[in-house]
């Protein structure tokens, strides 16, 4: 073929050379035209012809026209039967179409079901494997916790006949603790106990008055001892009739006690005198190693670190609950700057009736102010004679009056009076005795009065020793100056701000009411100032009793399986086993690194509790450095996202657990399905139901098996004090105190708990309430309207530390309690005013909730009009007993770290909604 068509164009390009272009390019353009025209008509009748003898059966309308009807007839059934058969594959592939489509969705099915079941194999498999961790962690930390580090003391029994010298001083004047007391009576697990010698049968001749108050606050003590064998500290009560017996015949009593030992070493004598004159009885006897504690001093008598100055018997009062004879604490600026009333004892100089100073000395009238108390006193007559009413100072008593030491200034009036212008004082000015004396009665009597009075004492004279100076930081709350600086007062006065002047004023009543208001807080102090010298920690504070309703004489307890009816806790952490709080950690330590604290701020120091909120928080590097145990890092430290932070409870403090309190009153149903949404609630480790009413429950009842113990208490009165008893079978830090009727997600109550955690001396919890001041009425208000501002968390759903539920129940005043118990209303009122006195915080509140809704509940007390007027009520109440509003607001609620943050896709939120 190639030959050929080279053959064919040969002759043709040879042709083709000799026709002009013109012509060449105008046959093409015919031959473009006229081909397609041809090529598009064949086509056409090709295509119509071949339409027409596709068709079966169909060859053209005449071939029916030649078949005869019975033909005809064959042939559409025929049709017929083809188009039956085809509509029968049809449908047959329809259906096998169906079934395959129903296979595949049942495998995917399955595969879906199979992707779930792994998912969820492989959560097991973490949580397993989380627990695995754990329990090694446990096992390691439970084995570190049991293995000694130190040895325990023992307990140094001495017998009745210890009659042991220790190495003497040079003098008795010399005596200091280290070298005067034995220290051999009083081990550090002693206990300290304390003999007191009979009072009947006092070698010193006591009054009916000093009996009876020295047995009833000593029969309280916590430290009394029958048994003196094993006594570490002796107390001898010195009363008023001692000043009838001589020096020999005192001396003389005291070395035939029959425990003095030769030297009275570790004895107390407690001079608790009536009489001005009886006061300093002891000053020019020998007392030996004995320590003495009374109210007056003079230098050369007092041992610094070993006497102990108290105030004098005569202002003591019946108790610390008197706060209707208080006035409040506010407004901060009285009526009078400050004030000083009194006239000075002495033999040399008199005040005329113009103010003017007189001398009785010839020899000496023509000086004037050569002493600085003579410059004092003139200073005084100056400020009285210039007439500004915001200075209240009388140097004439022209009236009762009560002297004391020789040259002291003298108290006017009678107490009533006194107190009147104490309360109309911001400040009140204390001038010390001479300069020989160390502490004295009246200077100890104004003091004592300024400060239940509110009157900030400016005290002149910085040789002064004041009350149990010793372990009480009275820079806190008095004022100390020279003499010299009498004329610069009101300078100084006027620049105290209204915070420090309303700080120093609420450390004052602190102080009076917790160490100088009675007997018994006097002597609990002596005793403890003692102890607190020789390191000995304070007993335990007590424990509430647990009772149960369920016990073998009426039915136990039933639990059931049933379904949560709430989401499970696997999603937001592990479910652990109960896991205790450690306690008294810090027993021996306390009492000697937090001295000063535990003595200058409430409760005070009379009470060992098994943890504090303010506990000593370690290093960051301190976990991963030795000092790990119990601690639970995120993801071992590196921190991490939701998963890892699900995993472990992370934070500054070793894990632990919290255990809910839930108080009822006769509604099972709703009980119930409360206690059911707590089903595998994580890091919980018991719940107290706290069964208020006197009718016990249904013996068909059954409680719902929700993991953890369930510990149903029955109480001795429908109170809602019960609340917050610091029940024996509470074993953690943590308390979150919830209704019955209060439904909280999981998700929800652990976010609480770890806000908490970083917060433990706060109140933390959900509805947010707060006091409004009602101008009209100049009084306090309670509110619960929505509001961008709060000072209260209810705590129908809120954690606290245990720490509280002690000072609630023993240490606040029992007039509170007693309101609560007159209206069974306000005792959230009551905890979050006391927390807020304590640490001087608001309180905090988490998520967006501000109240709860329990659907078939009964309708809640709290919906009654009268239950708003009650709590109206008892927040002015609280205010008059507190003297102050504790209560502080706050205008911020705490989501978690990443709420609406945006992660990528592989990352996880800490909590999905808060």
């Amino acid at each position: 073929m190639p030959l050929s068509l080279d053959l064919f164009a040969t002759p043709v390009l040879r042709c083709l050379h000799h026709i002009r272009l013109s012509r060449i390019i105008g046959m093409l353009l015919v031959i473009l035209i006229v081909i397609p025209l041809i090529t598009h008509w064949y086509l056409g009748s090709v295509d119509g012809t071949s339409q027409r003898h596709d068709l079966p059966g169909v060859e053209s309308p005449g071939i029916f026209q030649d078949m005869d009807p019975k033909e005809l007839r064959h042939h559409v059934h025929e049709l017929h039967r083809i188009k039956s058969s085809v509509s029968n594959e049809l449908l047959e592939l329809e259906s096998k179409r169906q079934r395959l489509q129903g296979s595949i969705s049942h495998y995917n099915g399955e595969v879906e079901q199979a992707k779930v079941e792994l998912e969820t194999a492989r959560n097991e498999l973490n949580a397993l494997k989380l627990q695995l961790r754990q329990t090694q962690k446990e096992l390691e930390e439970t084995m570190e916790a049991h293995r000694p580090r130190v040895a325990q003391p023992h307990r140094i029994l001495p017998s009745e006949n210890d009659n042991v010298l220790i190495a003497p001083p040079a003098s008795s004047s010399s005596c200091r603790q280290h070298t005067c007391f034995d220290y051999s009576r009083c081990s550090l697990t002693s206990g300290f106990p304390v003999y007191v010698y009979p009072t009947e049968d006092s070698i010193f001749p006591l009054d009916s008055y000093i009996q009876d108050v020295t047995l009833s606050s000593l029969e309280q003590n916590l430290y009394l001892s029958s048994n003196p064998a094993t006594a570490c500290v002796y107390v001898v009560i010195v009363g008023t009739l001692a000043s009838r017996l001589g020096a020999k015949d005192m001396e003389r009593k005291l070395t035939s006690l029959p425990y003095w030992r030769g030297d009275g070493r570790n004895h107390l004598l407690i001079n608790i005198a009536r009489d001005y004159s009886a006061e300093n009885v002891l000053r020019n006897i020998e007392t030996g190693r004995a320590m003495v504690v009374q109210s007056e001093f003079v230098f050369s008598q007092y041992r610094a670190g070993f006497d102990i100055v108290i105030p004098p018997v005569f202002t003591w009062e019946a108790g610390r609950d008197a706060f209707d004879s208080i006035p409040p604490q506010v407004p901060a600026h009285r009526k009078h700057l400050f004030s000083f009333v009194g006239e000075k004892d002495s033999a040399g100089v008199i005040v005329s009736e113009k103010g003017e100073l007189l001398y009785k000395d010839d020899a000496s009238s023509n000086r004037r102010g050569e002493t600085g108390e003579l410059d004092v006193l003139a200073d005084l007559v100056a400020i009285e004679n210039n007439d500004d009413d915001n200075l209240l100072v009388k140097v004439t008593c022209g009236g009762d009056s009560v002297r004391g030491l020789r040259g002291e200034w003298q108290l006017c009036g009678k107490p009533q009076e006194r107190q009147q212008v104490l309360r109309e004082s911001t400040f009140s000015i204390i001038i010390v005795a001479a300069s020989s004396v160390l502490s004295s009665v009246l200077t100890t009597v104004r003091l004592y009065e300024s400060l239940k009075y509110g009157a900030v004492p400016v005290i002149l004279g910085e040789q002064v020793q004041l009350p149990f100076s010793e372990v009480i930081d009275w820079q806190q709350a008095t004022f100390v100056f020279p003499l010299a600086r009498v004329s610069e007062l009101h300078f100084f006065l006027r620049t105290v701000s209204d915070s420090d002047l309303l700080r120093m004023r609420r450390q004052g009543r602190f102080l009076w009411e917790t160490y100088l208001s009675s007997p018994q807080a006097v002597l609990n102090t002596v005793l403890s100032v003692v102890r607190t010298r020789i390191a000995i920690p304070p007993k335990t504070v007590p424990e509430e009793p647990s009772p149960t309703v369920y016990n073998e004489d009426t039915y136990p307890l039933l639990l059931e399986e049933v379904e949560p009816i709430s989401e499970t806790g696997m999603e937001f952490g592990p479910v652990e086993p109960p896991y205790d709080s450690p306690k008294f950690l810090r027993n021996f330590t306390t009492s000697v690194v937090d001295k000063h604290t535990l003595w200058n701020s409430f409760p005070g120091p009379f009470y060992l509790y098994p943890y504090l909120p303010s506990d000593p928080v370690l290093p960051s590097e301190a976990k991963f450095m030795g000092s790990g145990l119990g601690f639970r890092p995120i993801n071992k430290g590196s921190g991490g996202a939701g998963k890892e932070f699900q995993e472990s409870l992370g934070g500054n403090v070793p894990r632990e657990q919290f255990t809910i309190v839930m108080l009822t009153y006769e509604r099972e149903s709703v009980l119930i399905n409360s206690l059911q949404r707590l089903i595998g609630l994580p890091y919980l480790n018991k719940v107290l139901v706290v069964w208020n009413s006197p009718n016990l429950p249904s013996e068909d009842l059954r409680w719902p098996d929700i993991g953890v113990p369930i510990v149903v208490i029955r109480t001795k009165k429908n109170s809602l004090n019960n609340r917050f008893l610091p029940y024996d079978v509470i074993e953690t830090e943590a308390i979150l105190s919830i209704d019955d009727d209060a439904h909280l997600r999981h998700d929800e109550i652990l976010f609480g708990f770890r806000v908490w955690r970083e917060a433990r001396d706060r109140v933390v919890g959900f509805p947010g309430r707060f006091h409004a001041w009602d101008g009209s009425h100049q009084s306090w208000l309670y509110n619960s309207n929505y509001s961008c501002e709060l000072s209260m968390v209810l705590t129908g759903a809120a954690f606290f530390h245990k720490y509280y539920a002690y000072l609630y129940s023993y240490v606040m005043p029992q007039v509170i309690r007693d309101k609560v118990d007159e209206y069974l209303n306000c005792e959230d009122i009551a905890m979050n005013f006391l927390v807020s006195h304590i640490t001087r915080k608001p309180p905090i509140k988490v998520t967006s909730r501000w109240t709860f809704r329990c659907p078939g509940c009964p309708q809640a007390l709290s919906h009654d009009d009268s239950h708003f007027q009650e709590r109206h009520k008892c927040i002015n109440h609280f205010v008059q007993v507190y003297g102050y509003m504790p209560l502080l607001n706050t205008q911020f609620r705490v989501d978690s770290v990443l709420f609406k943050t945006r992660l990528p896709h592989d990352k996880q939120k800490c909590f999905k909604f808060i």
